[in-house]
């Protein structure tokens, strides 16, 4: 979840480098391998009760219990973070082999969040949440969970059915909040993870009891620097089409993670869609890839790839996806990176059908330029996409 949340196949060369990160809608699968069953049994029905309400949690941050879901995540560890130094009483609740590829245990898993309590379990399951997390009663759930492929039956086990599990377990248990991390682009949503997201989306608001914020962000820097060291290199600078096919409003992982922290206190954030862009004026590839090379000095170089050479390897790997049910994945990935070369994460107008970047909100002082400044100095340690990158 790059874009959020944002995605993982190998590239075809460097072409696959023009892709910024994170796939034709199917029917949504039966959900195997997530454990759904005893499921939790809201206890406050939404047609008996009020919908509970930010002016009903405790008034001190302190007194506040706020429980994290996805927190060893790429945005997850900078909620808890930001949470923690607001002065929340906050949990994480993660899988004792979590992060990229599973390399954070339970010791570094605790070690990442000194100030906040560490509990492990799994959101696959709904017993496990109820007896690892809910051990204890929270007033405010915040949700950063996001499949680790985008790959279909990935999607449908985290986007939807285990946050589900999260969400019931917490109406179940009384709490009065829930703040969730979407994506912008669930509103023109041609993927299946997208068609998750929504899916939830639509359930979460529909609960009733429950107060919410959904947040839908724009594209991440770090989905935006994969081209930084090639160019650093002597590369070109790859691009579909003209370079302006798509733009965005990039929002840094620090004030996003600030932003979510509002939504727990800020009675306008209060149940409500809430998309959100970093600041300044949207930028298109072509101009993303023109900045960094004033930044690095450089003549600027560039290779145009047609966005028809992506159609057609869609084209083949659906045929072969038609016969063989391990090539589904790989065809969906393949329309994942074609949706993010083609479509401007920016608030689509319902009445034109057109992007707007005038009505994609701005927040926070991270500027994309700074973050390609450091990067090329500092380089991109802690900016890893691993499995949530469409392309390595």
């Amino acid at each position: 979840r790059a874009f959020p949340n944002e995605r993982t196949p190998t590239p075809p060369t460097r072409m696959a480098a023009a892709l910024p990160s994170r796939a034709t809608l199917r029917a949504a699968p039966v959900v195997r391998g997530v454990k759904a069953s005893k499921a939790a049994r809201p206890m406050r029905s939404a047609n008996l009760t009020t919908r509970a309400a930010i002016a009903d949690l405790p008034k001190e941050n302190k007194d506040t219990k706020v429980l994290v879901v996805g927190g060893t995540g790429y945005i997850g560890k900078f909620v808890v973070r930001e949470l923690c130094a607001r002065g929340y009483d906050v949990t994480a609740f993660v899988r004792e082999k979590s992060g990229i590829g599973g390399k954070t245990d339970a010791a570094g898993a605790e070690s990442m969040f000194p100030d906040a309590t560490v509990k492990f379990g799994t959101v696959g399951s709904v017993d496990s949440i109820r007896s690892g997390a809910f051990d204890s009663d929270y007033d405010v759930v915040v949700s950063c969970l996001a499949s680790r492929t985008g790959g279909i039956k990935d999607s449908w086990d985290v986007d939807y059915q285990a946050t589900k599990n999260v969400l019931d377990v917490a109406r179940e248990k009384g709490a009065k909040h829930f703040v969730l991390l979407s994506a912008i682009c669930v509103q023109k949503p041609l993927l299946t993870f997208q068609a998750a997201k929504l899916k939830f989306e639509e359930e979460l608001q529909s609960a009733g009891d429950i107060s919410y914020s959904i947040v839908r962000p724009t594209a991440f820097f770090k989905s935006l620097a994969g081209q930084v060291e090639s160019v650093q290199k002597g590369g070109p600078y790859v691009m579909f089409g003209d370079g302006q096919l798509a733009s965005c409003k990039p929002i840094s992982e620090r004030d996003l993670a600030k932003y979510m922290a509002e939504c727990i206190r800020d009675d306008s954030l209060e149940n409500k869609v809430l998309p959100i862009g970093g600041p300044g004026e949207a930028m298109s590839a072509l101009e993303q890839g023109t900045m960094l090379f004033d930044i690095l000095g450089t003549e600027p170089k560039f290779v145009k790839v047609p966005i028809e050479v992506m159609d057609g390897v869609i084209k083949i790997l659906d045929t072969f996806a038609g016969f063989f049910a391990n090539m589904r994945d790989a065809a969906e990935f393949g329309k994942i990176g074609r949706y993010y070369a083609a479509e401007s994460m920016l608030v689509l107008d319902d009445a034109t059908g057109e992007y707007d970047a005038s009505k994609t909100p701005s927040y926070g002082t991270d500027t994309l330029e700074a973050f390609f400044k450091k990067v090329s100095v500092e380089g991109l340690a802690g900016q890893e996409l691993g499995d949530q990158a469409v392309f390595k």
